[in-house]
């Protein structure tokens, strides 16, 4: 097969979530360990760092990457979804996986695939492992897809485990209660292997202590002890000092990402650093910095309140749930614009009514939807919005809501495109073939 050819039959053959929902959703892991004794066990050779969260855990993922890579390891990278290329999902050092062998491990695999009946997911959680053993990576940093306890990558053995935060989302598999949610994410805690939680939440921290006392696992709340403090908001990057236990502890640090929520997630970075550094890892303040300020470039990282134009300014922010929306709203509020302009499309199984009640009432907004089977329909989308106290123009598609906003929009306007992963996705790819 050639690539094309390849990855048609993926996604074809293959249920996947993000295209089909629930279909794709997977309570067990028993087609992943069946896929490990497939391909003999290559988790079991890899160092790993496993990273889950409701947001922020892919930040966090390509965070530690880059600074591992800059502290001169070879690094393994997996994280979902992609946004343009399937590839973008497995990287060593930043260098997506070649064409090649995504093939060959198809190509190979294939009957078992059939035979077992594995997701698209389950079967690129195995292409990872598989490839990361096959190049020796020194070490590789995981993102959990879905919850934690039942997700596909947690059949590793890490070093260490961080969880970002807990909010609402995909409550129909997980849990409709934080301390539900906090318990599946907490099934990535393994025996006697620390823990690092980004944030403290007063309903979710004593379900990540329990689990931590009964893995014999130390455990760290990063927000307790780290905190960034931003010195400048260019709207593009952020400058930032960071403080641990009060005291200064890093001056003037520069990251490729802004965001309001980068701060949560640079303060969870640190933690994980300062923790590997006890476990032995080499990693020096250097490397943390050349990391942190070369996210993007490093690793390859997309859509994370990432800038596009500047007259207008367009941002694309992959926020999906109430509180990525809710950061974004606050980074809104801190910004210098004239008016702002909202491109929202969302996925049919978010609580899109509450997440309408967040966004400003005094935006225009321009609605559309991602081109996902699950995506909402535009009209469905505007009347709830309408209903909402948010009226606003239905569009196909992004490119098509883009085009309507920037006729609109002034110099000093703000164009913001966001709501879901796969609409970013679908800009990206479009703007990339009209720029």
């Amino acid at each position: 097969m050639t690539y094309p050819q390849t990855l048609k039959y993926l996604f074809k053959a293959l249920p996947a979530y993000h295209r089909v929902g629930a279909a794709a959703y997977k309570a067990n892991l028993d087609n992943t360990l069946a896929m490990m004794d497939h391909l003999k066990h290559p988790e079991r050779d890899l160092r790993v760092i496993h990273v889950a969260g409701t947001n922020g855990k892919g930040s966090v993922s390509h965070y530690l990457a880059a600074i591992l890579h800059r502290a001169g390891y070879k690094v393994g990278l997996y994280t979902s979804p992609h946004l343009v290329d399937f590839r973008e999902r497995i990287r060593i050092d930043g260098e997506m996986i070649t064409k090649k062998a995504v093939v060959s491990f198809v190509e190979q695999h294939r009957h078992f695939f059939e035979q077992q009946g594995l997701s698209f997911f389950e079967m690129t959680v195995g292409l990872a492992f598989d490839y990361f053993h096959e190049r020796q990576v020194d070490v590789a940093v995981v993102e959990v897809g879905m919850g934690g306890r039942l997700d596909s990558t947690n059949v590793v053995s890490p070093d260490l485990s961080i969880i970002t935060n807990i909010g609402f989302d995909h409550t129909q598999f997980l849990g409709s209660t934080l301390s539900a949610i906090a318990s599946e994410k907490a099934g990535i805690i393994k025996e006697g292997v620390p823990v690092i939680i980004g944030e403290t939440h007063a309903e979710t921290a004593p379900v990540f202590k329990e689990r931590a006392a009964a893995m014999h696992s130390d455990i760290l709340f990063a927000d307790q002890h780290y905190e960034v403090r931003e010195l400048r908001d260019d709207g593009v990057r952020m400058h930032a000092n960071i403080y641990r236990d009060g005291a200064l502890f890093l001056r003037g640090v520069r990251s490729q990402m802004d965001g309001l929520y980068q701060r949560k997630n640079l303060a969870t970075v640190c933690a994980a650093w300062q923790t590997l550094r006890d476990m032995g890892y080499h990693i020096k303040t250097f490397d943390f910095r050349e990391g942190v300020g070369r996210v993007v470039t490093d690793t390859g990282l997309r859509g994370r309140w990432e800038q596009l134009s500047r007259q207008p300014r367009i941002v694309c922010e992959t926020a999906h749930n109430a509180d990525g929306i809710a950061q974004l709203v606050k980074k809104l509020g801190m910004m210098h614009y004239d008016e702002p302009r909202i491109i929202y499309g969302c996925v049919n199984d978010k609580d899109y009514g509450a997440i309408l009640d967040m966004l400003p009432k005094h935006a225009r907004y321009f609605y559309t939807r991602p081109s996902v089977e699950r995506g909402l329909d535009e009209k469905v989308l505007a009347e709830t919005a309408a209903a909402h106290g948010r009226e606003g123009e239905v569009f196909p598609d992004v490119m098509t809501a883009l085009a309507a906003a920037r006729k609109v929009s002034r110099v000093n306007d703000l164009i913001v495109v966001t709501g879901s992963i796969f609409l970013v996705a679908d800009l990206l790819e479009g703007w990339e073939k009209t720029h």
